[in-house]
């Protein structure tokens, strides 16, 4: 019956929102901040946490450690082993979720009004009081290593592994969170509890609720969860050292067709011009079938099934990317028509009508993320790391509208810069060598 209940009460927090989200900011007795979104309709709760320094927190010499030890978080806790927590979880019609990225870590909580309380005493045990005994650490370790091992077969991941090394260099963006054979095989629990405490502290906390909650009620859970974490952990790492020096690395591999990820120097999100650049990559090759990279790549000539490009923020460096796969023969002319067009929109510009149809898509589509308590949680979040306002969510789509079709121009001749636009490209491409030592 429970488990009807809370499928029933998914069905309904996955319906759309209402346009307006009302978040309140509240500060617990404990000192932990938080938004709250409050929605009585359905007796269910969406909790997000989230933790700035994720895998950059990894020790020297110990890559691979903030991934496996969040890995094993939902391996056990307190005095229940993995089969025991999993099934604890479900008998409470609860979800639990964890991840790590290069900057986060991520908690996800999911949970019906009857049975707050429980859950939030088993996700705690989680936090808290992780076993990480050894046979999770051996399982969990032997899981990332069959993964690293099938990255080593991917064309895709190999370009991102090189594209990192040369970027990033010996900053932890510079490598794989998962860590390499060597490392991950030579982690202790040592070595994860390491990671727990140097990761999961609250002085890089914050902290999301959606649903049928109230401030005061989130106010008491929250310290009852995160209340007993460390107060500070290890120090984040400073900014990343961008080397995007322009040309080409060609990485051999053994493959019928080649990938490529491409990057220039990017934008940061706190720039007065990230709006402009956000509708620019939408126009450039953000957009889909409608992006000048896809009408010149796909369409005119059809070199590829699908060419992107995407602003990326880190906290640590900011790059605007792209990437591409064509056959070995065919790889070469694909990157001579996106670096022609990177030179033809920067000096150039768009037109009114290519910005009024981003306008068009990207303030339509805006309302549709916020399809359920999950994803609004998700975004308020988001919302609070990246240093919005609570108003962002009424007040995003009149900064997009915002801009001007010289705006949009200006950064294309500012920002755009072809002498920069570094292509790492795996496989056999024919007549491409590399430029870059």
């Amino acid at each position: 019956m429970i488990r009807f209940a809370f499928a029933f009460v998914m069905l309904f927090a996955a319906l759309p929102a209402q346009a307006e989200v009302d978040i309140q900011e509240i500060t617990t007795p404990a000192g932990i901040n938080a938004w709250l979104v409050e929605d009585h309709s359905i007796p269910f709760v969406a909790l997000e946490l989230r933790f700035r320094g994720g895998g950059s927190l990894d020790a020297p010499g110990k890559r691979g450690a903030v991934n496996l030890m969040t890995g094993l978080l939902e391996e056990g806790a307190g005095d229940m082993d993995s089969r025991a927590f999993a099934r604890r979880t479900e008998e409470l019609a609860a979800s639990f979720s964890y991840s790590a990225s290069h900057d986060t870590i991520s908690v996800s909580a999911r949970f019906l009004t009857e049975n707050r309380d429980q859950a939030i005493a088993l996700l705690r045990e989680s936090l808290v009081n992780p076993s990480f005994n050894q046979p999770s650490i051996d399982r969990v370790r032997g899981q990332i290593i069959s993964i690293i091992q099938s990255d080593q077969k991917d064309p895709r991941n190999l370009a991102t592994e090189a594209f990192d090394a040369l970027v990033y260099g010996d900053h932890p963006y510079g490598s794989s969170l998962n860590g390499t054979l060597e490392t991950v095989s030579g982690l202790t629990r040592d070595d994860v509890l390491a990671a727990h405490k140097a990761t999961l502290a609250r002085d890089r906390l914050f902290v999301s609720a959606v649903g049928d909650i109230t401030a005061n009620d989130l106010s008491a859970v929250l310290d009852q969860l995160l209340g007993d974490l460390p107060a500070t952990g290890a120090p984040l790492p400073g900014d990343a050292d961008v080397n995007l020096p322009g040309g080409m690395q060609v990485v051999e591999f053994d493959t019928p067709q080649s990938v490529a990820t491409f990057a220039q120097p990017g934008i940061d999100r706190d720039d007065p011009d990230f709006f402009a650049a956000y509708l620019l990559n939408h126009i450039l090759g953000g957009g889909g079938f409608e992006s000048r990279l896809m009408n010149e790549v796909r369409e005119k000539r059809g070199l590829t099934y699908g060419v992107y490009s995407y602003l990326v923020d880190r906290d640590g460096a900011q790059v605007w990317m792209g990437s591409v796969a064509s056959a070995n023969d065919r790889i070469a002319e694909a990157i001579s028509v996106i670096r022609d067009e990177w030179v033809r929109i920067r000096e150039n510009g768009v037109t009114e009508a290519e910005l009024q149809d981003a306008k068009t898509y990207l303030t339509g589509a805006y309302p549709l993320r916020f399809d359920g308590n999950g994803p609004i949680a998700n975004i308020a979040v988001g919302m609070q790391i990246e240093g919005l306002p609570t108003d962002y969510i009424a007040t995003r789509n009149d900064r997009v509208n915002a801009v001007t079709l010289e705006d949009v121009n200006r950064v294309a001749r500012d920002l755009l810069n072809p002498d920069k636009l570094t292509f790492i490209v795996v496989g056999k491409p024919e007549g491409l060598d590399s430029t870059i030592n």
